[in-house]
């Protein structure tokens, strides 16, 4: 279940016995030839199949991040840096008001990985309160089978390409790889990558991707699943 599907009664019923909670972060910005919220979607669709599976309330997806280096390219919006920890902060403070501990949160984009030291920061002022962070495509295993299938995790490559995220024709192919560096202006990154994949097969089979998925939502399935840290 999901905010949109419930009222605050609901909510409340669900707190009796439940103090978990997926929240799926995200950004608008450009993946190439994929849709501009392909950041938001792939957290979006693993907490469909994770609340499915197991039951957790998940709220509504925080859908701007921290892109900066994508301002160049049309359709991208970037928070700055204290504007989007600050929302995360109140988003955390106002569930934790409610009575959700333990907070399971999705990302979908490397921007954002800006805001885990003001979790910690919470987890030490909140009393029982703590987080765990799943960016899908930094896993292990997600790693493992990229290798196994000899493919290339780059942003806005074949690892975002999900039927879901794909709006216009993809090219066929491999790109290769851009280089590029991480405090790079906005401008130099729309010079040095182009159509704004990074490089590598910009396509797989969707079965491929559907197994990709897959292994991702059982993983998060074994997050929520893990009992409470003990203090």
């Amino acid at each position: 279940m999901n905010f949109a599907q419930m009222n605050w009664m609901q909510v409340a019923a669900y707190l009796e016995h439940d103090d978990r909670i997926l929240l799926a972060v995200g950004t608008t910005e450009q993946h190439g030839y994929l849709s501009l919220e392909t950041d938001n979607l792939i957290p979006a669709a693993l907490v469909k199949l994770a609340e499915e599976r197991s039951g957790v309330l998940s709220a509504p997806i925080l859908p701007l991040g921290v892109s900066p280096y994508f301002l160049q390219y049309p359709g991208s919006i970037s928070l700055r840096v204290e504007t989007f920890v600050a929302m995360i902060e109140d988003v955390v403070r106002s569930l934790y008001g409610h009575g959700f501990r333990r907070f399971v949160i999705v990302n979908g984009h490397g921007g954002n990985n800006c805001v885990k030291p003001k979790l910690i920061e919470l987890s030490n002022q909140l009393p029982g309160m703590s987080a765990r962070w799943y960016a899908w495509w930094q896993s292990a295993r997600v790693a493992q089978w990229s290798a196994a299938h000899d493919l290339l995790q780059e942003h806005a490559n074949w690892m975002e390409n999900f039927p879901f995220t794909r709006v216009a024709p993809v090219p066929a192919g491999v790109k290769p790889p851009v280089i590029n560096h991480d405090l790079d202006s906005a401008a130099v990154v729309r010079a040095s990558i182009g159509d704004g994949s990074f490089g590598g097969h910009y396509q797989v089979s969707d079965a491929w991707m559907e197994e990709l998925l897959q292994l991702c939502a059982d993983e998060l399935v074994e997050i929520l699943a893990e009992p409470a840290p003990s203090l």
